[in-house]
């Protein structure tokens, strides 16, 4: 499925998602905002707070089965390792076009694709994303800069980062297409932010987002930072996807 987006330069409101079949369209608020600042300058607040050797805790991809009891995206926490990136990590450098051909919907296929997220980065990041000859990956909180997911509008970007393994982005901002495509698929949460988190956190630090406060701890340096709310799009993400979203809330047929 294919999602048509331009990369926002300016703060905007994201009011609907539509399809090429069905076209549901999601009752997301014109009053809520989910921004996409370039690069907002703001103050990173901090507090000293305890540390925590919680288990991972993961989302579920588009392709797998969801528990029923799943826990609404206001109460869901993700704790592990986080991976650190800088600035304008485009699409191909999260999957490059080589991979496209791999299918998600196929298990082994999806399980592949996961294997080479992030393979695109340059060799200045010495520790990589995936370790050679594994398929999932150890950090469950990717960290980054600003326009994370510019480039193309490949859905496979976040498809790979959550077959991965990884739950959540944590960026200063997005481009609006990659931002979209993981609320559509379901693959992980894009969060945003108050600052550069990336200039704050190392890779390997152990990390805990809680959705319900907004807020990302780092258990590693001892701070915590705000991040805004997920808002109208947390519950499309927890369903599965956009068509997951839709059957849940009876805007298409079950099937």
């Amino acid at each position: 499925m294919a999602f048509t987006t331009t990369t926002a330069t300016t703060p905007q409101n994201l009011t609907a998602f539509t399809t090429s079949s069905h076209k549901p369209t999601l009752p997301f608020s014109s009053s809520h905002s989910l921004t996409f600042p370039t690069h907002p300058t703001k103050t990173l607040t901090s507090r000293a707070i305890s540390t925590s050797n919680s288990t991972p805790t993961r989302i579920h991809s588009l392709f797998t089965a969801r528990a029923t009891s799943s826990p609404s995206s206001n109460e869901t926490t993700f704790h592990g390792l986080c991976y650190v990136v800088g600035d304008n990590i485009d699409t191909d450098q999260i999957i490059p076009a080589e991979y496209l051909t791999l299918v998600p919907s196929k298990p082994d296929e999806y399980e592949k694709l996961g294997s080479y997220a992030l393979i695109g980065l340059p060799s200045s990041y010495a520790t990589r994303f995936v370790e050679p000859g594994e398929s999932k990956t150890k950090y469950t909180v990717v960290i980054a800069g600003a326009n994370f997911g510019c480039g193309s509008s490949r859905e496979h970007a976040p498809v790979a980062l959550g077959a991965s393994g990884a739950a959540a982005v944590v960026a200063e901002s997005y481009a609006r297409i990659f931002f979209r495509n993981s609320v559509a698929t379901g693959e992980v949460y894009p969060l945003e932010s108050e600052g550069r988190l990336c200039e704050e956190c190392r890779t390997g630090d152990v990390v805990t987002i809680e959705m319900k406060e907004s807020k990302l701890i780092n258990h590693t340096t001892g701070k915590e930072y705000v991040l805004k709310a997920i808002g109208d799009a947390g519950p499309v993400i927890e369903a599965g996807g956009i068509f997951a979203y839709a059957r849940k809330t009876g805007m298409i047929p079950s099937r």
